[in-house]
């Protein structure tokens, strides 16, 4: 199935009215003051040894270093920092995928705790994407190593022309794509700008 294309978006992400120089500029009123970039994406895991192997044998990640374990017997200081029960226990490894890309990825122990990811239909629904310089190479790579493929690269139009993509699932259900525009991207080209390959991407 092809990727559908609406115009009126395009229209809201390329207003003919900016240009490119108002592009470049620096933050705009009403910005978080001082903010550079993306720091770190954190996901919890229902299990760290399972997700330690899913990003370091299957991704190539480097792991970094542990944190945790992150407890409060006695107090609230999980529920008030963390927004979880106050007897929550966390453990943390945190891995570095790529030049910029890191996870801080945790396991939780708590009382009712949902196992269930999020479709990216329901509300916090979300997905990490991995820039790739080869996409099928990388997917044939994904396949033979049993990682749940879903479907097969689909091409961009519009904004993001000159893209593929493909999304893969983690062993716990958690979403994941590939990305890959060794040429750039319609969008980025137009305004002379140039593309994001971090190797993250929301």
């Amino acid at each position: 199935m092809a990727e559908i294309y609406d115009s009126t978006a395009e229209l809201a992400a390329r207003p003919a009215e900016r240009s490119a120089g108002a592009l470049k500029q620096g933050p705009r009123p009403g910005s978080l003051p001082g903010m550079s970039g993306l720091d770190h994406v954190g996901l919890t895991v229902p299990d760290l040894e399972e997700a330690t192997h899913f990003f370091v044998d299957v991704l190539g990640c480097e792991e970094l270093y542990p944190l945790g374990p992150l407890r409060d017997d006695d107090g609230e200081w999980m529920q008030t920092h963390l927004n979880v029960d106050r007897s929550a226990v966390a453990r943390i490894r945190v891995f570095r995928c790529g030049t910029n890309p890191v996870f801080e990825v945790f396991e939780f122990t708590a009382p009712e705790r949902r196992t269930t990811p999020p479709r990216n239909s329901d509300v916090g629904g979300h997905h990490v994407a991995l820039y790739v310089e080869d996409l099928d190479v990388a997917v044939s790579y994904l396949r033979a190593r049993g990682v749940e493929v879903l479907g097969e690269p689909t091409a961009s139009v519009g904004p993001h022309e000159g893209q593929r993509w493909v999304y893969f699932l983690a062993p716990w259900g958690a979403q994941f794509e590939l990305v890959s525009y060794p040429h750039g991207r319609a969008w980025y080209l137009a305004q002379g700008r140039p593309d994001n390959r971090s190797g993250v991407e929301a």
